[in-house]
């Protein structure tokens, strides 16, 4: 059936939930669209005589029913929905054909002109569906379709394209992890929580770029400069929390890394559940393996390292305090990550050596990771302390110690098992 630009598509969102779908071809187009009907709920049968292998995987896992032939007429009989994909031209005609008497609505991956129904460009934010299609059939430009779904579902998911007071907003508070220090490492849920608080506690080493962006009406309160009075450091920052809470504020507590790797998340979120306040945890990326990272150090590689360990270097080795076995760690053959360490690296490389590692053990420091302060000092642990010294390094930094702190782009290193 002609179609003309003045007769665009209708968009409708199909509710397919345990009706069937028939899907022909198990090629990439297959691959690419099935997960979308699976999420669905609809009843899928693949009628094709091969598949990729994750489409096997869909059908071994019982997600979807697989005919293992090619198309037949009477396939879409009973049929609500049917996607066209097959290489076989013929029988993508034929489907099509019988989807036109069957009335079925069918898409076509080979010839969106000869369908009935077109797949939009479509992305999920938060309970929102976005789809996207050209209005104009004959200068259908799936990129274009693409880049407009790209940039609403960015602006739903970083909070730029929902009103506030279309937002749902729950009081409570959110301990998020901001990641290393680039702003554009924090988590697009982290992200969106923040374009929707009411206030924000954020960590000296936080992503601070991003409290520019804040609407003005956002309280911003550096956990550095809470009054601490009679209480502690942490207990202060617990009680600014259930305070904004309990005033029925939307409350984010703006961390650098993770809420729990050396976070005290979880002194936090114990302190909100004994008052009885929501409390979202929402992962960071660490600085642990994001800063070696980002310095072009891997903290594990093949041949070179099978294991990594963290360890906070705050209390030195000869401390009382300390909780950390630096005589086990002397003995591992694989990465050891210090965080919080360097003031204390001198010691910590003397109590390392003393117990058995090598001195010529390579050492990297970075400070100020995935920032555009990031710096890279190299030393052994046998210099380590005078090299940090001397070059000034200052926290935030991470420090590596290992093999792998050799290995870079470039450079050759021993990859046998």
């Amino acid at each position: 059936m002609a179609e003309h630009a003045d007769h665009p598509a209708y968009p409708v969102g199909l509710r397919l939930n345990g009706r069937r779908v028939v899907v022909v071809g198990g090629g990439q187009v297959a691959q690419r669209r099935l997960p979308a009907l699976i999420a669905a709920g609809a009843d899928i049968v693949l009628v094709s005589p091969s598949a990729t292998p994750s489409v096997e995987a869909m059908a071994d896992a019982g997600e979807i029913r697989w005919e293992r032939r090619p198309y037949a007429d009477g396939d879409l009989t009973d049929t609500w929905y049917a996607l066209i994909a097959s290489d076989d031209a013929a029988a993508n005609d034929a489907a099509s054909a019988e989807a036109e008497r069957t009335r079925t609505w069918c898409v076509r991956s080979d010839d969106a002109d000869a369908a009935t129904a077109w797949t939009p460009a479509t992305g999920r934010s938060e309970g929102v569906t976005v789809a996207v299609l050209s209005s104009d059939i004959h200068g259908r430009d799936p990129r274009h379709s693409a880049a407009v779904r790209d940039a609403i579902v960015e602006g739903l998911r970083d909070g730029t394209l929902a009103a506030p007071q279309h937002r749902t907003r729950v009081p409570g508070v959110a301990l998020v992890g901001g990641g290393p220090g680039d702003p554009d490492l924090i988590t697009v849920r982290g992200r969106r929580l923040l374009a929707s608080a009411d206030v924000v506690i954020a960590d000296r080493l936080g992503p601070r770029d991003l409290l520019d962006e804040l609407p003005p009406h956002v309280e911003v309160i550096d956990a550095a400069k809470i009054p601490y009075g009679r209480f502690m450091a942490q207990e202060a920052i617990n009680a600014a929390l259930i305070e904004h809470a309990k005033a029925g504020k939307a409350v984010v507590r703006l961390k650098g890394g993770d809420p729990f790797v050396f976070g005290r998340g979880m002194e936090e979120a114990q302190a909100l559940a004994a008052e009885g306040i929501p409390c979202t945890v929402v992962p960071g990326i660490s600085s642990s393996i994001s800063v070696p990272g980002a310095a072009g150090i891997p903290v594990t590689h093949r041949g070179v390292a099978h294991e990594f360990t963290v360890v906070s270097g705050h209390v030195a080795p000869d401390d009382a305090r300390s909780l950390v076995d630096w005589e086990a760690l002397a003995r591992l053959r694989g990465t050891l990550v210090l965080l919080m360490a360097v003031d204390k690296i001198g010691a910590i490389a003397r109590a390392l050596v003393a117990h058995g590692k090598s001195p010529d053990t390579p050492v990297a420091l970075v400070q100020e990771g995935t920032t555009a302060a990031q710096r890279r000092v190299d030393a052994t642990l046998a210099t380590v302390g005078e090299r940090a010294e001397a070059e000034g390094v200052r926290p935030p930094a991470v420090i590596v110690i290992g093999d792998v702190v050799a290995v870079g782009p470039g450079t050759p290193a021993a990859i046998n098992e």
